[in-house]
């Protein structure tokens, strides 16, 4: 099998970059955006959510977001980063919604997404399970047949059909590292025709329901 070369010039980074440290963005990262969840609850605008993520992020000793942050509830669930929400939508008791978080810690760039279900809707349950599973397929398959960035999102969207959703392909992933890493590289994962290398690389995947105005949305760094 032929492998596709690597463009180093969309992999640079900068010289603070350690693995070890993207872990660590990566965990606190995590770790607040699940506080940030557990927050959120019925009759909150978005607004009203944002604000308390910011408060939790200078709790957690965040020292600047690299990119603002993202919360979605209900119908703008099925909108992507750059369109913006339908404005006074308050979380419904039985309601889906999205956190996408973008923390700076020790220096390097932590990117996160995950979709919550408040209630007990099934159908917007199992969206929002889905999305964290394809995500899981679509990393596997990058760790066990090292392919392009490209391939990678074929997979995800021949797997999104067969668990009978539509990924959204405006968004295709991009890049990290220590801050900022747009001095350094740029790009999407989606367009990159190299394997992609750990720790430098962001895999976003967003579905959307067939039959309904909602979506899911999960995102990680690629780490093994």
């Amino acid at each position: 099998m032929h492998l596709p070369h690597n463009d180093v010039t969309q992999e640079q980074v900068g010289p603070a970059f350690s693995i070890e440290l993207m872990r660590v963005a990566q965990q606190q990262s995590w770790a607040v955006l699940s506080q940030i969840a557990a927050a959120i609850q019925p009759g909150m605008t978005e607004a009203t959510a944002r604000l308390l993520a910011k408060d939790l992020l200078q709790q957690s000793g965040v020292e600047r977001l690299w990119h603002p942050v993202i919360i979605r509830f209900g119908i703008n669930t099925a909108k992507i980063y750059s369109e913006p929400s339908e404005k006074d939508i308050v979380l419904q008791p039985n309601d889906i919604f999205f956190i996408d978080l973008g923390p700076v810690y020790q220096g390097h760039e932590g990117d996160v997404g995950a979709t919550f279900v408040v209630g007990n809707d099934p159908i917007q349950q199992q969206c929002a399970d889905a999305a964290q599973t394809l995500f899981e397929q679509v990393r596997l398959h990058w760790l066990q047949q090292q392919c392009s960035g490209e391939e990678l999102y074929r997979y995800a969207a021949s797997q999104a059909e067969a668990l009978g959703y539509q990924l959204n392909l405006a968004i295709k992933g991009h890049r990290v590292c220590d801050y900022p890493h747009k001095l350094y590289a740029g790009g999407n994962l989606g367009d990159y025709h190299g394997i992609p290398r750990e720790g430098v690389w962001v895999l976003e995947i967003q579905i959307k329901h067939p039959d309904f105005a909602f979506g899911a949305f999960y995102e990680d760094v690629l780490l093994p």
